[in-house]
């Protein structure tokens, strides 16, 4: 259970509506990365072949679906990108630990077609985009270790920490849900939250930048906090003023940001040491 309710300002309250209440953005192309009724992707591809892709996870604490965020596909696509949104299992039907880890780890083997890509997600997609990025430091036995990492990650108002998101109750116990219940939380969490999975590790190897907004109040500063102290070659970008959903809201001056940042992580210059630009 949550340690305190959570409340918000009318400020905040507003944001939330009017971002998640943006009517959503038909995608010119619908494809599928698997044959689940789930593992789908809507794909919006740029004029030109040689566009940075960049491949947006979206939120809702693993239990919404990805319309909210079409809006901001459609707008990244707008921008120059080529952006695709898969859906994955999600909790309340197949989804939760392991599916849908299983589905972030098929889409990102599927979706790109060997094309450079950045990863991005916001909140509890957040969460999978730090978790993909970390996939290298996976035991090698496990079925989600990869060296095939994404070229860069950009992490919006992410949870980062799961067992933090666990004790603060987040979203009526999301990632406790997520995990399985308390029973499991301990034997899970070094295979799938990002800030426990680099704990004494130092780094992922992938360029990193985690974005939030001074006035998030959905979630707790030290998820950002935390996570930049494990990984001190991540980049954490404060932006004063902003709150949490605005980062993903179409025309927004943080959006600003998200279009800067995704166009750096997206520059040769940029990549992975040993990475393809092709």
């Amino acid at each position: 259970m949550s340690e305190t309710a959570r409340t918000i300002s009318d400020f905040a309250a507003a944001e939330e509506r009017r971002v998640l209440g943006l009517k959503p953005v038909a995608a010119p192309v619908h494809r599928r990365y698997g044959p689940h009724p789930n593992q789908v992707y809507d794909l919006w591809p740029a004029e030109d072949p040689d566009a940075p892709l960049v491949v947006l996870l979206h939120g809702g604490y693993w239990r919404y679906d990805r319309m909210h965020l079409t809006p901001f596909a459609a707008h990244l696509a707008g921008h120059g990108f080529t952006v695709a949104l898969p859906g994955f299992r999600r909790m309340g039907g197949a989804g939760g630990y392991p599916a849908t880890f299983d589905d972030i780890a098929l889409a990102l083997a599927t979706v790109p077609q060997g094309r450079p890509y950045v990863l991005a997600g916001h909140c509890s997609g957040g969460h999978l985009a730090l978790w993909a990025g970390a996939r290298g430091l996976l035991p090698a036995d496990s079925p989600w270790h990869t060296t095939d990492l994404p070229d860069a990650i950009l992490a919006l108002a992410p949870v980062a920490d799961l067992a933090g998101a666990a004790r603060a109750g987040l979203s009526d116990d999301a990632a406790l849900q997520l995990l399985g219940g308390t029973d499991l939380m301990a034997a899970r969490l070094p295979l799938v939250d990002p800030l426990t999975m680099l704990r004494d590790r130092g780094t992922t190897g992938v360029p990193t930048v985690l974005l939030h907004g001074a006035a998030d109040e959905e979630l707790p500063a030290a998820q950002f906090t935390d996570y930049a102290a494990v990984h001190p070659d991540a980049e954490l970008v404060t932006l004063p003023g902003t709150g949490h959903y605005v980062l993903i809201e179409p025309g927004s001056p943080a959006s600003r940001s998200v279009i800067d940042i995704l166009m750096r992580l997206s520059s040769p210059a940029a990549a992975r040491p040993g990475r393809s630009t092709r």
